[in-house]
């Protein structure tokens, strides 16, 4: 995570900034300690990343790469404002004596667009990641991916149209994984692998996707999501997950959500 000490809105890169809305800089300070201290009082360690005055969405910390299995496939930003936070990342993580890092040849912005299930990972292209970037990390972690094509330009990352809540693994055909996902930002033939894949999915509603409820972390029970998703909540419930409900508005104002702000540690 990093703090948004230089948090502002300079350019509109995503249907989600309002430039007539200026962020309120120290309310969101607020709201990102709130869920620092959030993962910490469920029983996380919390991992901070030095704020960079000419980085303000360095605060969106999953763009930065993909962890998995102590090898880090390094992001390669869609837009110029962002190029600077791939190495911000890689400096961090090798700074961690992570050694197998690869710098990404075909644009991906990292946990946006790449989502962890135990015999797969999901793979999110169609506005911020190249349609090469699934090949590319297939490649390098050996491990299956499935691309998704992403349709709407308002769910430009994977992960604010799809969440995995838990990371069970699959037996046979099928998959025991359990994710939560809004069908409407996924073209046709991607809703039904995502149908196939996980018949026993949370289905969003949109008004919840808009609220970037998908953009939410699950540990395996709990699941950290913004508050306004309220109609998640109960079918999250009924599945024996405990939803923790926060605000973070502001950084709404900038595209982001609870998942943005956390790149996870595996």
């Amino acid at each position: 995570m990093c703090p948004p000490e230089h948090f502002r809105v300079t350019y509109s890169i995503n249907p989600w900034m309002d430039l007539t809305k200026p962020v309120d800089v120290r309310l969101a300070m607020a709201q990102w300690s709130d869920l620092r201290d959030c993962y910490r009082s469920l029983g996380h360690s919390v991992e901070e990343l030095t704020p960079h005055p000419d980085l303000p969405d360095l605060v969106f910390t999953a763009n930065g790469g993909l962890l998995l299995e102590d090898r880090v496939l390094g992001a390669r930003f869609a837009h110029p404002e962002r190029y600077g936070e791939a190495a911000v990342h890689e400096e961090w993580h090798r700074g961690q004596g992570r050694s197998e890092f690869q710098r990404a040849q075909h644009t991906n912005e990292g946990e946006g667009d790449f989502a962890v299930t135990a015999d797969w990972l999901l793979a999110g292209h169609g506005f911020r990641s190249s349609p090469l970037a699934p090949q590319e990390a297939q490649e390098y972690f050996g491990r299956p991916v499935i691309a998704l094509d992403l349709v709407d330009p308002r769910f430009y990352h994977l992960d604010t149209a799809l969440c995995v809540l838990d990371d069970a693994p699959g037996e046979g055909d099928g998959a025991r994984s359990t994710v939560m996902y809004y069908p409407g930002a996924f073209s046709p033939g991607s809703r039904a692998v995502l149908r196939r894949l996980f018949p026993e999915a949370i289905v969003a509603a949109e008004s919840d996707a808009l609220a970037l409820g998908l953009n939410a972390v699950s540990d395996g029970h709990h699941v950290v999501l913004p508050q306004a998703a309220v109609g998640l909540l109960d079918p999250l419930r009924e599945r024996g997950f405990d939803p923790v409900p926060i605000d973070l508005s502001e950084l709404l104002k900038a595209g982001g959500s609870v998942k943005c702000c956390t790149g996870e540690l595996r």
